[in-house]
């Protein structure tokens, strides 16, 4: 004779079995980025050793170093600029969804949190961001 689960059974099974998927996910996912970054770090080590042992005069590895610290710079710089534009183009559209919602109160002025934090991450990435030395 088969078992007959009750609706509230099912989806409590269905849900615990999507939790324990998600976070075994989450875990070999962590995992492997971590053993990668380790071996980046491993490789990036070995190559230096060898790029300061076969360098003369000018050392190649110090001008190696300061480009990967500039590229960096710049990706952080960028992914600030790009944050900046996302929150405020999610704050401009949660003021209009908002004012389309509910005409009657001004409840869309929760979006200009969102148009501020947008806005301080523009300022900050255009003018006030350490210079970057070439």
């Amino acid at each position: 004779m088969g078992h007959t689960f009750g609706p509230d059974v099912a989806v409590f099974l269905f849900l615990a079995i999507g939790a324990i998927a998600l976070f075994t996910f989450l875990s070999v996912a962590t995992y492997a980025g971590t053993r990668q970054a380790e071996r980046e770090a491993y490789y990036k080590a070995e190559m230096m050793k060898k790029i300061a042992e076969t360098s003369g005069e000018n050392n190649h590895a110090l001008e190696y170093l300061r480009e990967q610290e500039r590229m960096k710079s710049a990706k952080r710089l960028g992914g600030y600029k790009l944050g900046g534009l996302i929150n405020t183009g999610i704050g401009l559209g949660l003021m209009i969804f908002l004012k389309a919602l509910i005409p009657d109160t001004p409840i869309y002025l929760c979006g200009t949190i969102e148009v501020f934090i947008g806005l301080s991450l523009l300022v900050y990435a255009f003018w006030l961001a350490p210079e970057r030395t070439a």
